[in-house]
């Protein structure tokens, strides 16, 4: 027993030295940001990142920088990164929009209906984690309910646990089925962000092959196939094409 307390009171504290650290070069970064040390601030909030330790903050004061910079395809992305963690981030959105307004390439999406649009838009609301808690706190709604029927023996309780059990197993069914949507949707196919300046999408995986059509940095695309040092990509308009890894980056 000594042995599992002194294991765990030492991981304890290299998470405790751990965080501090991450404080550190966090402030540190901050202060490189307001003195318009842009170039710097960046290296440092990279050097956080390798660390694997990442926050919605990190990636906006990382995006906010690669802005000031004028790499606006790192902006997106890591403003992307963050809506990863928050999707409803107000903060990564209006910035996510002030950037992309600077993009050269203005891409309309094939019409979708408007089910689609609106089932599209549930789904994505809330990151992968939330949308777990949504489920289990419905499914303890369900099991409560059925435990506090079983246990009490008021008519009315027994009544009003009817029903909270009918709402925690309609929440649980639906939101499984949005969770389970959205980790599909998340897993079917990655996205990535153009960091280069201006490239021409490929017929096919190699360099000889025909160009199809020419894209900016900034761009998201999706990524449905990986070929050697290639991507195959897919635009919001349904245009298809081969892309070198090197050419964009994955959110």
């Amino acid at each position: 027993m000594r042995i599992v307390n002194f294991i765990i009171a030492l991981f304890l504290l290299v998470n405790i030295v751990i965080t501090g650290q991450e404080e550190q070069l966090m402030n540190e970064a901050n202060q490189l940001y307001q003195n318009k040390q842009f170039e710097d601030a960046i290296t440092k909030y990279n050097s956080i990142l390798e660390t694997e330790y990442e926050s919605v903050a990190l990636y906006y004061n990382l995006g906010n920088s690669y802005y000031r910079s004028a790499q606006i395809g790192f902006a997106i992305l890591n403003y992307e990164r963050g809506l990863k963690l928050d999707p409803s981030n107000e903060d990564l959105l209006y910035n996510l929009s002030i950037v992309q307004a600077r993009a050269v390439d203005k891409i309309k999406e094939v019409p979708k209906l408007f089910i689609v649009e609106w089932w599209e838009l549930l789904i994505s609301a809330l990151s992968t984690t939330m949308w777990q808690i949504v489920v289990i706190l419905f499914y303890l709604l369900l099991l409560g309910s059925i435990t506090l029927y079983f246990v009490t023996k008021s008519g009315t309780t027994q009544r009003f646990t009817i029903f909270s059990s009918l709402i925690g197993l309609t929440g649980a069914i639906f939101f499984s089925i949005i969770l389970f949507s959205h980790v599909q949707r998340e897993t079917s196919a990655d996205y990535g962000v153009l960091t280069t300046n201006t490239i021409s999408a490929k017929q096919s995986p190699n360099e000889s092959s025909n160009d199809l059509f020419v894209i900016h940095e900034g761009l998201k695309v999706a990524v449905h196939e990986v070929f050697g040092e290639w991507y195959k990509i897919k635009l919001s308009d349904g245009k298809v094409g081969w892309l070198p890894k090197k050419s964009l980056e994955i959110i």
